[in-house]
């Protein structure tokens, strides 16, 4: 609860601890505890895994669709942090965080995150592990990764969902032969068998919109205007062998080539169309669901949910939580105020999903003390993620302070200080 304060980009940690009656002591104590060796990853994700299983039970039938994702955390100017490694050039310092969250089969909302690896220049900090595990290629820690998600019991059957960074022929096959169910947005370049033939996806890709095989099955908004959406799909064969990279050696990158067995994929094409008619965005989706489990619109509107993991790395390092301004000098340490930050915004995706009126007025007085503005109109929604967790920064070190200073001690305080009179309203009676 006391991560959910909202704080700025100097502050060493929370803003309120309930019986530490000094912001001194408070901090000290948080820094102790995210300091703390003998508190582990797994220890810390406990709380947040069986609170992810309970909202998966009801929020999916089927399936529980997990979205993978990289998000570079830059500490360049935080030369105490002496474990940070390179992320785009030399000059870019910081750690690099790997999140799989879970999203509702149904509505597309997000559930939780139930892993996460943190990248450091002494190894990989993981709610998998106790300690640190070596690093390995972005695309070899998938596999352990998917395992380790599927073994957690979740209660429905786990879909994977990434980004082009994935699109990786040797992995294919190893999910495949893993059991693993996927959708992977492809490149435009790699070749397919098709028809009888080996074409670019692009090719293919084009060949499907020319023949009219795409259907609009959906509208919505995209970047602000309303849009459709086209989808169509064909089936596809991967014969090509796998490239995958190795160390440098005098300078060049050396790839080795693995054939591998014919892998039978469904490719779906979704394509976003302004109102003219004209395409805004093409997406050449591959994956081994079978279509009776999820057709291509479905398929094409779980990956499109996909940006929902973009929205917890963005809400992580903005919105009041200031990730990339954390003052803790490890990467172990960072680690475990992430897995605690986490459990707030868990907590506020289900305030803001709660149905009951009780939690609508409740968010109204979140938005109200957030200070933040909310879009209106028609359509629109009262509230937004980041302004209830603005709003609950406020509210829960104020519950800890009127713990300890009675309401009117507070009020005569501030009258024998403050240069101005403060107003005062009698509260109205309450209802019978």
């Amino acid at each position: 609860m006391s991560q959910v304060s909202r704080v700025d980009a100097v502050a060493a940690g929370v803003r309120a601890l309930p019986g530490l009656g000094e912001s001194f002591a408070a901090v000290q104590a948080a820094w102790r505890f995210y300091g703390n060796e003998r508190v582990s990853l797994p220890q810390l994700a406990k709380p947040l895994l069986e609170c992810v299983r309970t909202r998966i039970a009801r929020e999916c039938d089927n399936v529980v669709l997990v979205a993978l994702d990289w998000s570079g955390l830059h500490f360049g100017d935080h030369t105490s942090k002496a474990d940070r490694v390179e992320l785009f050039h030399n000059a870019d310092l910081g750690y690099e965080l790997l999140t799989a969250l879970t999203l509702s089969e149904r509505s597309g909302l997000p559930l939780g995150p139930v892993a996460l690896d943190l990248r450091a220049a002494g190894g990989v900090y993981s709610t998998r592990h106790r300690g640190t595990m070596p690093v390995v290629s972005q695309l070899d820690v998938l596999s352990p990764l998917m395992a380790h998600v599927s073994g957690l019991h979740l209660g429905r059957p786990a879909v994977f969902i990434i980004d082009r960074e994935a699109d990786s022929v040797g992995h294919y096959r190893q999910w495949d032969q893993d059991h693993r169910r996927f959708i992977v947005r492809a490149n435009d370049a790699p070749r397919v068998m098709w028809e009888g033939q080996e074409r670019p996806l692009k090719k293919v890709a084009d060949t499907l919109a020319h023949r009219g095989i795409l259907r609009r099955v959906r509208q919505f908004v995209y970047q602000g205007r309303q849009v459709r959406q086209y989808v169509g799909q064909s089936q596809v064969v991967i014969e090509r062998a796998a490239r995958p990279r190795h160390r440098k050696i005098l300078g060049r990158e050396l790839h080795e080539t693995l054939p591998g067995p014919p892998l039978p994929l469904r490719l779906v094409v979704s394509e976003i169309r302004d109102m003219k008619g004209q395409v805004l965005a093409c997406w050449l989706l591959l994956t081994n669901l079978p279509e009776a489990q999820a057709s291509a619109s479905t398929v094409a509107l779980w990956y499109y949910w996909r940006w929902q993991i973009e929205s917890y790395h963005k809400l992580l390092k903005g919105s009041g939580l200031h990730l990339e301004h954390w003052q803790q000098q490890s990467a172990g340490a960072l680690a475990r105020r992430l897995c605690v930050a986490a459990m707030a915004v868990t907590l506020v995706w289900q305030l803001a999903k709660a149905p009951e009126s009780s939690a609508m007025q409740f968010r109204e007085l979140l938005v109200r003390l957030s200070g933040r503005q909310i879009k209106r109109g028609v359509g629109q929604p009262r509230f937004t993620v980041p302004a209830l967790l603005a709003g609950l920064g406020v509210l829960v070190p104020m519950l800890c302070l009127l713990e300890q200073y009675p309401l009117e001690q507070l009020r005569k305080l501030a009258s024998q200080t403050l240069p101005f009179p403060l107003p005062h309203r009698t509260p109205p009676p309450s209802a019978p």
